[in-house]
């Protein structure tokens, strides 16, 4: 077999989150222990043997910290306590204990770009006034205008309106989200001994890693000077006005596919970043355990993210070329190839990822006629998806995702195919950005409904009252309903797990396939292994696809029952087979 693109050893190094499988919980969405509408850790704690079972091997929870939750917890006022909403710290100490029992890995969000309004540093800048050591903290200016009416400079919030609000001894503060979050100084001494004293606080209490929120964000152009082109590259729009392009693929479809270039402006991606992560670096080799960073970077091309992995930086991270490549084979082939390539010069695992608490679900994306819609939400007076083929598509995509050499993310209900709420009313939305829009950006709730663990139970065994509306859709394919069914969803991924630490392929080499340069719109490629290689196929085009090994080789794994007849690959379906 030969092909004209790039083959690639197997990765150096045996550090676990070289390879892992890692589940994100989104905690107010995944079970509620105390009834009070919102999931919490106690219910975390109560379902980790669920993730156990399922096959991966770490849990990343996203922010529990104390909050006013004006943005889903992404808005700290503490970072060391639990919100009540969530429990406490010793709620915390008993999930983590239960998870280290059961060989699971603890991963906790962190918000380093900004604080919420309530925490005490704000509160005592506003309080302390111009000039103060308080207001250092802060990215707070005086106005331009005659009388400093005007902000200091047109940046935009990524959720909508300017980015600038002013208080009322007439200064201005600088915030990329909501007003609500504001943006922090990192030219600031402080605020560089206050991080790592929180990193020590959470790997005190036995943390095993650090996802990170905005990770490219922390650093500003020098002067903050006018920025007229706020828009993310990686979607190839015009649109200067779209609320989230900077920090997330503008929605809309890209005719020539991820890996562009990416403007970023003077707020992302700014050099002086990456001493913030070798500052962390430091401070996690003072832990044993091999604990870990994976940052959230829109950033591109792939070797300008690989800056972020290399040794005295990050362990790992997201790949959003990845997830916005949408059901597309040149696309998707594309995007391995540049990934591998980028991450192996700087000897650190890619990661894959499909889904997450920021993105429309992937089941329902792939339900829609364009086969790379990244809309920002999709609505009731939207194209609403199909979701046989959405689903069909889904799981021929995990087993691409999980096959691939390095670690790879499960948003939680990826796993039962869960799609999009597409049909929530206005008033029970509340994410920043619908709000700040006035409803022309739908926002990130349709993708954080509370999960169906079983048809027996309120909220479908969720908890009573969960805070966002499930869709009747959820009614049918809850846990309880797929865990006896062997051509569930759920099925299809507790199989892939399984076989994925068998065979060690998150640990594998990895070399194309020819048929991943033919017409037929057939992702294929070899993972070398000492007692017989994997071959993964998928075929993401229009008709049926001769795959000669289909007759040659042993099937492993088929993500449907019709996915195979003879020699041929069926429309929108992968298998993994033993040569």
């Amino acid at each position: 077999m030969t092909s004209s693109r790039t083959d690639f050893p197997a990765p150096s190094g045996s550090e676990w989150w070289r390879d892992a499988v890692i589940y994100q919980v989104y905690p107010r969405s995944f079970k509620d222990s105390n009834g009070d509408g919102m999931g919490d850790l106690g219910g975390v704690t109560e379902k980790l043997p669920y993730l156990k079972q399922l096959g991966v091997d770490a849990v990343w929870l996203s922010p529990f910290y104390l909050s006013p939750q004006h943005d889903a917890g992404y808005d700290v006022a503490d970072y060391r306590t639990v919100d009540p909403r969530f429990g406490s710290l010793e709620d915390f100490d008993r999930m983590r204990e239960e998870a280290h029992r059961l060989g699971l890995k603890i991963i906790v969000d962190l918000v380093p770009n900004h604080t919420s309004e309530d925490h005490e540093w704000f509160r005592a800048a506003l309080a302390a006034g111009p000039g103060s050591p308080e207001r250092e903290r802060y990215m707070f200016r005086e106005g331009t205008g005659e009388n400093g009416e005007l902000p200091p400079n047109n940046w935009k919030s990524l959720f909508g309106g300017r980015a600038w609000t002013r208080v009322p001894d007439g200064q201005w503060y600088l915030h990329l989200f909501d007003s609500t979050q504001p943006d922090l100084n990192w030219e600031n001494p402080e605020v560089w001994e206050e991080f790592r004293a929180i990193l020590r606080f959470w790997l005190d209490r036995g943390a095993d890693g650090f996802r990170v929120d905005v990770a490219h964000g922390m650093i500003k152009a020098d002067g903050l000077p006018d920025w007229d082109e706020q828009v993310h590259m990686v979607e190839g729009t015009d649109s200067a006005d779209d609320a989230a392009a900077a920090t997330h693929p503008t929605p809309g479809e890209d005719p020539e596919g991820p890996g562009k270039t990416m403007d970023t402006g003077p707020y992302f991606d700014q050099d002086g970043v990456h001493e913030i992560y070798r500052d962390w670096n430091r401070v996690l080799r003072e832990y044993p355990g091999e604990r870990m960073l994976v940052v959230e970077a829109w950033v591109g091309p792939a070797p300008r993210l690989a800056r972020y992995v290399r040794e005295d930086e990050a362990q790992q991270a997201f790949n959003f070329d990845f997830l916005v490549a949408g059901w597309h084979r040149d696309r998707m082939r594309d995007t391995i190839e540049t990934s591998l390539r980028a991450n192996s010069e700087v000897g650190a695992p890619c990661t894959w990822v499909l889904s997450n608490h920021d993105t429309v679900r992937h089941s329902s994306r792939y339900g829609l006629s364009s086969r790379t819609a990244y809309p920002n939400g999709i609505g009731a007076q939207d194209e609403q998806p199909h979701p046989g083929q959405g689903l069909r598509r889904a799981r021929a995509a995990a087993l691409v995702e999980l096959s691939l050499p390095g670690s790879a993310y499960v948003y939680q209900g990826d796993e039962l195919g869960l799609p999009e709420h597409t049909e929530l009313p206005d008033a029970a939305r509340q994410d920043p950005t619908f709000h700040r829009t006035a409803g022309a950006e739908l926002g990130r709730d349709g993708a954080r409904v509370p999960l169906p663990w079983s048809p027996v139970g309120e909220g479908l065994g969720f908890g009573p009252a969960p805070w966002l509306p499930q869709p009747e859709s959820f009614h049918e394919i809850t846990v309880d309903h797929q865990l006896g069914d062997p051509q569930s969803t759920l099925s299809l991924y507790r199989r892939a797990l399984r076989l994925r630490h068998e065979l060690g392929l998150g640990a594998t080499g990895f070399a194309w396939h020819p048929l991943s340069d033919e017409d037929q719109g057939v992702l294929a490629y070899v993972l070398p292994r000492e007692d017989g290689d994997v071959m993964v196929a998928a075929n993401l085009g229009d008709a049926p696809a001769t795959v000669a090994e289909l007759s040659t080789g042993e099937l492993l794994l088929a993500s449907g029952q019709d996915a195979v007849v003879g020699d041929t690959l069926s429309v929108d379906s992968a298998v993994w087979l033993k040569l």
